[in-house]
């Protein structure tokens, strides 16, 4: 039987979800620079996701990590909104509902933490995770909010938790 399994990140999937992120980047032919694939802390998420009002979610199926997704503050950004941040999965864990699981459990996350708001920035062409976005609540903004470091992602969106 096939399992989805959502848990916190733990150190030991630091590599499995640094090399998934990149190659999801790499997959798309997306910008490197300004995305989360050029973040200095990619290769350290069980440490950066330690800090208050963070966590950061992990997709296990059949045993294998396979996706992620986390929640933050949004730096420099409304006072009550949080960020979703680095979701990303492989290319064959999608369509089994994954997504929706992490998303689930990263706004029950927002809410719990005291965020109004929950904001996310993407890139035009990853026209799967918008659907999934719009499916779960999320708007599009005509404007960027906070400082995500992200410049090369002009899709903005956030929803009232």
């Amino acid at each position: 039987m096939q399992e989805i399994h959502i848990r916190k990140i733990k150190p030991e999937d630091n590599a499995a979800l640094a090399a998934i992120i990149r190659g999801v980047f790499d997959e798309l032919n997306a910008p490197k620079v300004g995305t989360a694939y050029a973040d200095p802390q990619l290769n350290d998420m069980s440490t950066v996701y330690q800090a208050d009002n963070t966590v950061y979610f992990v997709a296990e199926f059949n045993g294998t990590v396979v996706a992620g997704a986390g929640v933050a503050p949004l730096d420099n950004g409304p006072q009550g909104v949080c960020e979703l941040q680095k979701m990303y999965s492989m290319p064959d864990a999608r369509g089994k509902g994954i997504g929706k699981a992490l998303m689930q459990a990263c706004l029950e996350a927002a809410r719990e933490f005291g965020f109004e708001k929950i904001y996310l920035e993407t890139l035009p062409f990853m026209e799967d995770a918008q659907a999934l976005y719009t499916k779960s609540g999320f708007e599009y903004l005509d404007a960027p909010l906070g400082n995500t470091g992200h410049s090369s992602c002009p899709v903005w969106m956030i929803k009232t938790l």
